[in-house]
């Protein structure tokens, strides 16, 4: 895909938008779980901290995308309590005409319980986003140039990606949460018609017990899979050849609630762009650091000009033309 300044190339991003409640929890899950209990398990944490964040995967994509420079239209169903966060997103200049509101739900609520090892346990409410199918890729109009299937309904998650694929628009598999909906047969649709998969670690393990298949036999089916590893870093695996990209160092380890999210949105950056893997990789592996430094998923900021600089730091080599 050819490079073209910063804004003129537009990534459809099908996922949810969501509130957050975030609770901290001021110990350690596992002191509290007992391995030989857990077919009675009857817990309870004590959150003395609780807040409420801006989220969903396609909104916090888009909002990284929009730090970036780029324009990234999250397509999502939200419910009748949407109207606060729609302001937030319309004053960050996020085109919003891909959400479809459902008066008759909420928007999709998380309840995410992180413990001092950034461990996390998380109840999800779909609300709105059960109808998320009813969103269809051609209503995007032209200009697209990448699309994601993020973690959003079942029903959804299955015909936009055989929608992307239709369009002949290359688009990122990126099951999140959501993997667990989808059977060998579903994963072989997926990737039969997604250019390239994004997945965490624990994520990767678990298509592997589902498919069977290893890195040559995704790598097959796709241009490249992208495994996520924490403070391990990342790899990117592509037909024929690896690569494995260092972890940014954070300045301070604040909250990990949307890594992953401003992870994705560094390497959509990358192949909106057209930048090498290894660039792509740093810029992600960056933009999550830069994250983890804040409360919240969408609460960080920076100018492209601080960007350029901590990539230097990180990494040091310049950043891309595309970011200076």
């Amino acid at each position: 895909m050819p490079r073209q300044p910063n804004g003129t190339l537009r990534a459809l991003i099908c996922g949810s938008v969501a509130y957050d409640t975030i609770l901290t929890f001021p110990d350690r899950f596992k002191a509290h779980i007992l391995p030989d209990r857990l077919h009675i398990l009857n817990v309870a944490f004590l959150v003395p901290e609780m807040r409420r964040e801006f989220g969903g995967c396609a909104a916090n994509i888009a909002y990284g995308l929009s730090l970036l420079g780029d324009r990234g239209v999250p397509m999502a169903t939200a419910g009748h309590d949407f109207g606060p966060y729609a302001e937030r997103l319309t004053s960050l200049g996020i085109d919003l005409e891909q959400v479809t509101v459902v008066p008759e739900a909420f928007t999709a609520q998380a309840y995410i319980t992180t413990d001092l090892d950034d461990n996390q346990i998380t109840a999800f409410h779909p609300g709105a986003m059960q109808f998320a199918h009813l969103n269809r890729v051609a209503g995007a109009g032209e200009g697209i140039a990448l699309g994601v299937v993020a973690p959003d309904g079942r029903q959804a998650m299955i015909e936009h990606a055989a929608q992307f694929a239709a369009a002949g628009i290359p688009f990122l598999f990126d099951p999140g949460q959501g993997l667990p909906m989808f059977g060998a047969a579903e994963l072989e649709v997926f990737l039969a018609e997604a250019r390239w998969v994004a997945v965490n670690d624990y994520e990767w393990g678990l298509m592997q017990e589902k498919t069977g298949w290893g890195v040559e036999d995704v790598t097959a089916r796709v241009e490249a899979l992208i495994v996520t590893r924490g403070a391990a870093g990342s790899q990117i695996h592509t037909r024929g050849r690896s690569y494995d990209i260092p972890c940014a160092a954070a300045r301070a380890l604040v909250d990990p609630t949307g890594c992953g999210d401003a992870y994705r949105a560094g390497l959509i950056h990358g192949l909106l762009h057209g930048l090498p893997w290894e660039t792509t990789g740093r810029v992600a592996s960056l933009m999550g650091a830069i994250k983890i430094e804040s409360r919240g998923p969408q609460n960080h900021r920076f100018t492209r000009m601080e960007f350029a600089q901590r990539f230097a730091e990180a990494f040091g080599q310049p950043a891309p033309g595309t970011l200076t």
